[in-house]
């Protein structure tokens, strides 16, 4: 479907007070990272663990809370709300609109931790179970479930519903959390304090972006070693990064509909294939009834498992997964919230609710169940030891070890390492794009953000990539990323009441209607639309 193209407007330019700041930021936060390694390790784990240590359980209840408001939400009058005016249509398809939202959401993440995690659940399990116990398999793909599910999703919804609602229901420009947030900050959201908000999630952006390539880099530069019988060195990680690069920065020239949406709808069809691939070859008795025990586990125990802080005793297991992925949802979610805002304009609340915490959810458990059912089987059976494999070399090496025990390797290989070059590429085009978005000036929900400005965040991300594994500053940047979060959560309860004071000022009134929409066309001008329908 194509969009309408409004007049050019103040959203064709750059704008200094948000890009100077946040690119400072940057640069003040990567030259020490840089110069002075150990140190600023150091320091930011020790922030790290103040943050997760003294505020773990402030995540928790954070994450329960999200997802209790967004299910009330859903199912409230106001779901029927619809994210634009009467005349607004979906721009997208609903499979292309879903798979846009997954991948960007997912990413290279799930692709690296679906096929290990259980296998860390299972050797060191929660709840002091005995380790390698039936009971420990069980939880094994409960909790990978669970860091992956409904908690996620809701955090990356919540921060999309009032910017879509800015957006597209109060015609207001600029496509950033300060702008979602007036219904609480009013006129503040225009000076230092929305500035600086925006700063944090540009820095934030890119942290997490900083994530996602210190995940996929070392584990597609294995693989390719393997493939290839070269040396997985530093040259062979810059390589695969120039390709990443062209591959994005292509995508996010051509913008959502040509981009950005066409590669994610070639993302989720190639994982369905190795998906279906794995299911078919691997004990698929044990997938299908290891999802279901998990999902009724999952279920049944959701919210004990969301505010379990062991209190009496000395397991970090919540620290060291639920508060750590908690954290990590966090950070990533203001990215994610502003580019699934940007691509659902004309979708009801109740459609993106459902859209991220049902249709995301069990695609996430889709991968545990298969992937870490089949690793979990082989690490049962004794097929693999893969947490050796995961001791002498981490996720690379026992990823690589798994694919080897599939019929065809090397052909099912080479199919992965396009779907971990395509999983990347969707998230760091969406990451680009947003900050283009967030750096321009008053856009409105019905532009896209100037192909240059697209173009100079993709290169600065590329990098920033360069640099830091150069250094192997990523693990820093990922650990900063997390403690950035801790402020987030405030800033996702001011989006929370932003949202709500609109809909009581807009809605106050009991309607029975399918779907609500606030339509402030002139009358004469709705008749005209209706008459041309009609011809």
């Amino acid at each position: 479907m194509q969009e309408a193209v409004p007049p050019a407007s103040d959203g064709d330019h750059l704008d200094p007070r948000v890009f100077i700041p946040a690119v400072l930021v940057i640069l003040a936060f990567i030259g020490p990272v840089i110069l002075f390694p150990e140190a600023s390790t150091a320091l930011i784990n020790a922030a790290f663990a103040f943050a997760t240590g003294k505020f773990g359980w402030l995540y928790l209840v954070a994450g329960l809370s999200v997802v209790g408001f967004l299910i009330w939400l859903a199912f409230s009058r106001y779901g029927n709300v619809r994210l634009g005016g009467a005349e607004d249509t979906p721009d997208f398809s609903y499979f292309s609109w879903v798979a846009m939202i997954f991948t960007c959401g997912m990413g290279i993440a799930i692709v690296n931790w679906a096929w290990v995690e259980p296998i860390y659940y299972y050797t060191s399990p929660a709840y002091h179970v005995a380790a390698k116990s039936r009971e420990a398999a069980e939880w094994a793909l409960a909790f990978g479930q669970f860091h992956w599910g409904l908690t996620p999703w809701a955090f990356y919804c919540l921060p999309g519903l009032p910017i879509a609602y800015s957006m597209y229901v109060k015609k207001r420009d600029g496509v950033r959390l300060s702008v979602a947030s007036r219904g609480v900050l009013g006129r503040h959201a225009d000076g230092a304090w929305g500035v600086l908000l925006d700063s944090i999630v540009v820095f934030g952006i890119v942290g997490g972006v900083g994530t996602s390539l210190g995940l996929a880099v070392p584990l597609v530069s294995q693989l390719v070693s393997g493939i290839l019988g070269v040396e997985a060195n530093f040259g062979l990680e810059v390589a695969v990064l120039c390709i990443w690069t062209a591959m994005f920065s292509a995508s996010v020239w051509f913008g959502l509909a040509k981009g950005i949406k066409i590669l994610s709808d070639i993302n989720v069809i190639l994982a369905i294939f190795l998906l279906a691939f794995t299911f078919i070859v691997g004990d698929s008795q044990f997938m299908v009834e290891g999802f279901v025990n998990s999902l009724g586990k999952t279920l049944g125990n959701f919210i004990p498992m969301s505010l379990w802080t062991d209190p009496a005793g000395d397991s970090t297991f919540w620290k060291d997964w639920t508060v750590f992925y908690w954290a990590w949802w966090i950070a990533y979610a203001p990215m994610v919230g502003l580019f699934v805002a940007r691509i659902s304009r004309g979708r009801t609340i109740r459609e993106l609710i459902i859209a991220e915490l049902v249709f995301g959810s069990l695609g996430t458990w889709v991968f545990f169940a298969v992937w870490g059912g089949y690793a979990l089987d082989l690490q049962i059976s004794g097929a693999l030891d893969i947490k050796a494999l995961l001791d002498s070399g981490g996720i690379p090496l026992a990823v690589e070890g798994i694919l080897q025990t599939l019929p065809y390797a090397k052909l099912v290989t080479v199919a992965f390492i396009l779907l971990c070059f395509i999983f990347l590429a969707t998230t760091l085009d969406s990451s680009a794009y947003v900050l283009a978005s967030v750096t321009s000036r008053k856009l409105s929900g019905y532009q896209e953000p100037k192909r240059s400005f697209r173009l100079i965040w993709a290169f600065l991300i590329a990098a920033v990539g360069v640099a830091l594994i150069q250094l192997g500053g990523l693990q820093t940047v990922q650990t900063s990323t997390i403690v950035v979060a801790l402020p987030m959560i405030p800033v996702m309860l001011i989006l929370a009441l932003s949202m709500l004071r609109w809909l009581k000022n807009d809605f106050p009134k009991e309607e029975l209607n399918p779907v609500l929409v606030i339509d402030d066309m002139p009358a004469f001008q709705r008749k005209s639309k209706k008459a041309k329908r009609q011809a």
